[in-house]
């Protein structure tokens, strides 16, 4: 669901937000109107608007486990887990963290990669959101959630700052959880 459809409707925010980011064309190959956060992490307001949206959203809703998956998730992740008291999980790609891990294997649109969490790192019945900047098909965020659960959390949601709307339909591979976003790409 889009911020806009859950009382957000209007919130000036949200339009800072999506012109903070800019629109890198044919990036990283032709056809690709790459999204790129940088930008918007440059703009002090809609960088703290961002995270403080998330905040307010679950803020309420006994989170212990805010994970982030590599790289830019690691960017909005930490914020929002010491705003509402839950600790960071960072989900990296493989070999990046020391230590025994487990893995989750996903295929992208251009060949396949995998998300790695250290061993407990957490614990049964933890409730957990997964956080990343943009979601297409879902696949790495798929990957995060079954990644979570075979470790016995309770993934409550995903969510992203950009959410391409025609790939998002029925949760693309989320199996059925909810997907949180707070702007459509720019184009």
């Amino acid at each position: 669901m889009f911020a806009s459809e859950d009382g957000l409707k209007g919130d000036p925010r949200l339009q800072a937000i999506s012109e903070a980011i800019r629109v890198v064309p044919h990036f990283p190959k032709p056809g690709i109107m790459f999204q790129d956060i940088t930008t918007l992490l440059l703009d002090h307001k809609a960088f703290k608007d961002t995270v403080d949206i998330f905040i307010d959203r679950y803020r309420d809703m006994s989170i212990s486990v805010v994970a982030g998956v590599e790289a830019r998730g690691f960017m909005f992740g930490p914020s929002i887990a010491l705003a509402i008291g839950a600790k960071f999980v960072p989900l990296r790609k493989p070999k990046k963290l020391p230590g025994e891990v487990i893995s989750e294997d996903y295929e992208l649109e251009y060949g396949t990669d995998r998300l790695e969490m250290h061993v407990g790192a957490v614990q049964s019945g933890e409730r957990a959101v997964v956080v990343d900047d943009l979601v297409a098909t879902g696949g790495t965020l798929s990957a995060a959630i079954k990644l979570l659960e075979r470790a016995g959390a309770e993934v409550v949601e995903c969510a992203c700052v950009i959410g391409v709307p025609e790939m998002i339909k029925g949760y693309c591979r989320l199996n059925g959880k909810p997907l949180y976003i707070l702007v459509e790409p720019r184009r």
